[in-house]
């Protein structure tokens, strides 16, 4: 990017390929420092992704930069001072990052299962690190961190549905369909909104300079809104059930669809508050349903496939653009519709589903308690009557 205009091809379209390629690298694997701290998860996660939205603040400041020094500060010093960026970030993951990733409980045990049945001493000689992570199991930390997660899967209502599947029985879940589905859907409109806010607004308020005023209230509000929005979001993943998170997504999602479709200043300003909040949210919320549903075990592969279906389906923008200009002579309000109209109904029915589920895992962890309740009580009673005086059927039966 630094050099596009030097080359004698458009450098940016690379560059841009190897930020696609790059980015998710980063930004994925980092959600598996949330299990760290089961008990703040969701705070964890928010951090990262309201990090993820204030990204964007780069790009303004560099625009208002560019702006300021009369274009003196050119997108070639712009890149090559970014290079600090990546340098830092391999700095770190060779001199500060461990070199083993972040594990659940279950994850553990799993592995130490199948570590105990290989030879001990082999294990030592070679200096397993799963040998370390087993220990784990029987210390303190070990204890809390179980506490925690149980904590966790409590207020989930659907934390583990699926961990221990593999990768391709979770994909062949309605689980993974809906929240698929879902994502696709709402990666299209909100990408589509960033990409024509401006344009939008031109046609709907019939205003270029009203156009201007609300696109340069987004260029803030999007980034600050990743900021705000993260002890809000921390909250809700931490203390409420992944129904009551999905439910609140398809309602703000549904505000926001409405208030896309009035023609006037204060809807306008308030879908842009609305937008810059459910961006992180519904960002945050998809990946915390990934790791409770599905588990880190196949989180790469299950949540990229996830957001790989998203962005290869969100090439659709250009049909959606075709559309409003040729179609609808620019008008942008039937597409806005036809995207509120599916968000809704996927939204509907992924909540329905995961609801249901939630209240089958509960009724079948209440059943699986009465009857371990039921065999511990067993042997006692067998106990007792081992202990009886000689003759006492007898009396019994008389």
């Amino acid at each position: 990017m630094a050099f596009a205009t030097d080359l004698p091809f458009d450098g940016y379209i690379p560059g841009y390929l190897f930020l696609a390629l790059g980015g998710p690298f980063i930004f994925i694997p980092s959600f598996q420092l949330s299990n760290t701290f089961p008990k703040h998860s969701g705070l964890i996660l928010a951090l990262l992704t309201g990090a993820f939205d204030t990204s964007s603040a780069v790009l303004l400041g560099f625009r208002l930069i560019y702006q300021g020094t009369n274009g003196s500060f050119t997108p070639k010093k712009f890149f090559l001072l970014y290079l600090i960026v990546p340098t830092l970030i391999l700095l770190a993951q060779l001199f500060i990052m461990p070199s083993q990733s972040y594990k659940t409980l279950g994850e553990i045990n799993n592995q130490a299962g199948s570590t105990n049945a290989a030879d001990s001493s082999t294990n030592s000689q070679n200096n397993d690190p799963t040998s370390d992570e087993s220990a784990l199991l029987g210390s303190k930390n070990g204890a809390s961190q179980a506490k925690a997660e149980e904590e966790k899967a409590a207020r989930s209502g659907v934390y583990g549905a699926l961990h221990g599947k593999t990768a391709a029985q979770q994909i062949a879940s309605p689980w993974f369909c809906l929240i698929a589905a879902f994502t696709v859907i709402q990666m299209l409109r909100i990408n589509y909104f960033v990409a024509t806010v401006r344009t939008q607004y031109t046609e709907m308020l019939h205003s270029p300079a009203r156009a201007v005023q609300i696109n340069e209230f987004f260029d803030v509000a999007l980034p600050l809104g990743g900021v705000i929005s993260v002890p809000f979001i921390g909250l809700v993943l931490d203390h409420t059930s992944t129904t009551f998170v999905l439910g609140l997504l398809v309602c703000i999602a549904t505000a926001i669809g409405v208030l896309g479709v009035i023609p006037e200043m204060w809807a306008a300003y308030a879908n842009i508050c609305l937008f810059v909040v459910y961006r992180p949210l519904y960002y945050t919320a998809v990946s915390d349903y990934s790791a409770k549903v599905f588990g880190f075990a196949t989180f790469g592969v299950v949540y990229g496939l996830v957001i790989c279906l998203a962005g290869v389906l969100n090439f659709f923008q250009a049909g959606l653009d075709a559309l409003t200009h040729k179609v609808f002579n620019n008008d942008p309000i039937p597409v806005n519709i036809v995207l509120l109209g599916s968000a809704l109904a996927v939204g509907v029915v992924l909540v329905g589903y995961v609801g249901r589920k939630s209240y089958t895992m509960h009724r079948e962890k209440l059943e699986q308690e009465a009857e371990n309740a039921q065999e511990t009580l067993m042997p006692d009673a067998d106990v007792a009557n081992t202990q009886r005086p000689h003759g006492h059927e007898s009396y019994g039966t008389a």
